[in-house]
């Protein structure tokens, strides 16, 4: 018997609790040697030039950059949509970070999977502007 692949859904929450519980090599683990991350997309401070973060030694910069530096984030999901080997996740990223504060995104955040239960895109639609920043002091 077979076992069947993952959809791009179970990835991306796969993606998501990795990146909840830092860890970092079953973050890293999920993506296809030639993937690309733009967390947001376009021209930001985590990405200058816009041109996003592509293939494992870019990726694993990433992570260390952005995601390892978080005390702790926590995925909200309000609506999924599921279509094909692509899935848009509607909703916020909830970030304790160092120093007391906290931070909400709200955004669009969209996953393609290869079809062999790897991501070989994280896309995540937000406006660097819109951080929601509180004390937690």
């Amino acid at each position: 018997m077979t076992e069947a692949v993952a959809t791009v859904r179970d990835l991306a929450r796969r993606s998501q609790a990795a990146a909840g519980a830092n860890d970092r090599e079953a973050w890293l683990g999920l993506f296809t040697p030639d993937a690309i991350v733009q967390d947001p997309v376009g021209p930001s401070p985590l990405d200058p030039a816009g041109a996003g973060h592509r293939g494992a030694a870019a990726i694993a910069v990433f992570y260390d950059t952005v995601i390892a530096q978080v005390d702790s984030l926590r995925f909200e999901i309000e609506r999924s949509y599921l279509c094909g080997d692509e899935v848009a996740d509607v909703g916020s990223i909830h970030m304790s970070l160092p120093g007391g504060q906290t931070a909400v995104v709200r955004g669009v955040f969209t996953y393609r999977g290869d079809g062999n239960g790897r991501l070989s895109a994280l896309r995540a639609y937000w406006e660097f502007g819109s951080l929601e920043f509180t004390d937690a002091r």
